[in-house]
């Protein structure tokens, strides 16, 4: 019998966070350069920046090709997502808060087909707290415990899809979320989740329905030998839109899909209990979400580790994964259970209603 089979969960937890926390101590007094935090993050901000405008300039000019503009940007795109999350949890400019607000503003912009960073901070703090649960709105928002089929596909791939295709259920969710908020809170946090889209996000969607809608209806007529009249003002209107489609919307389209698409199956929902971060997570590295693992900056190997350690930045997370995994795999933690996929997402067998 191994001695972790002999802790308590408590002490198994404690086991991975003393074990992660000191990887990440050691690790800071070998590379110095590492206990500068607020630098490092606003380099990787500015890193992001630099290749997205720098991608789509080389398409603007016709050095690249679409199809190769897009995949960049998403990845560039993706160091925002785990910059935005890092601030979420205050590790950059914690005593500096226009720098702080201006990353956050910057991230957002670099994905705007998500909720806005200030909303999502408490909906996230939240999620640790109720992971797995009824409440946590921010994994159930994409898709968490929901059966496999098309409608789980399309809420993953559109944040808007997931209120369209089960409004009742989100009505419920949202409930269910405002119940744990403190009373005297309640119609802030309700405002602040109907206004959180406002306004990059509206424009986002705005933006990339109108190209659907528009090429979509042009291919589907010309099949059948017609053409569609359009509206002058939209003719006008698409090259600039097909140009934002391509350096700007369908980069963040791949790049959320992945994300979501990892993150929905990679937390366990529903017959869990929320203090036991063991069973909160699953570290997946298969090797066919490698396509998917580009796109999100290898999160379904990651975020495991923060659920045990909330304070380490993404970057540090990634250069001790192999320690964190080690220790991880001894005290429990499930590496590729890729039966949640038939489970929902439970951690025990159940019969899919």
């Amino acid at each position: 019998m191994s001695l972790s089979s002999e802790m308590t969960d408590q002490q198994r937890i404690s086991k991975v966070r003393k074990v992660v926390m000191q990887a990440g101590d050691d690790l800071r007094e070998r590379y110095p350069i590492l206990k500068h935090q607020n630098f490092i993050g606003a380099s990787i901000l500015a890193f992001a920046w630099m290749g997205m405008i720098a991608t789509a300039l080389a398409y603007i000019y016709g050095h690249i090709h679409a199809w190769l503009t897009i995949p960049l940007v998403a990845i560039f795109a993706s160091l925002t997502h785990e910059l935005e999350h890092d601030l979420i949890h205050y590790m950059y400019f914690k005593k500096r808060p226009w720098a702080h607000h201006l990353m956050l503003a910057l991230v957002w912009l670099a994905r705007p087909n998500t909720i806005s960073p200030w909303t999502r901070r408490r909906m996230h703090l939240h999620h640790h707290k109720y992971s797995g649960t009824e409440h946590d709105l921010e994994e159930r928002g994409i898709s968490n415990g929901m059966p496999w089929g098309i409608r789980r596909i399309l809420v993953i791939s559109d944040q808007l899809m997931s209120v369209y295709l089960r409004p009742i259920q989100m009505f419920k969710m949202i409930h269910a979320y405002l119940d744990k908020q403190p009373e005297n809170e309640r119609k802030t946090v309700m405002l602040s989740q109907l206004l959180g889209f406002i306004p990059l996000s509206f424009i986002y969607y705005g933006l990339m329905y109108l190209f659907a809608i528009y090429h979509i209806a042009n291919a589907t007529t010309a099949m059948f030998g017609y053409d569609v009249l359009w509206a002058a003002s939209i003719i006008k209107v698409m090259p600039i839109v097909n140009l934002l489609a391509v350096i700007w919307i369908l980069p963040n389209f791949v790049r959320s899909f992945s994300l979501q698409f990892v993150s929905s199956n990679m937390h366990y929902y529903g017959d869990i209990d929320p203090r036991n971060v063991i069973k909160q997570t699953q570290v997946l590295t298969p090797w066919w979400l490698t396509p998917f693992q580009i796109f999100c900056f290898n999160f379904g190997a990651t975020h495991a580790i923060h659920h045990f350690v909330v304070k380490e930045p993404f970057y540090i997370r990634q250069m001790t994964a192999k320690t964190a995994h080690k220790v991880m795999k001894e005290v429990g933690v499930r590496f590729n259970d890729l039966g949640t996929f038939k489970r929902m997402n439970r951690w025990n067998d159940i019969k899919a209603k």
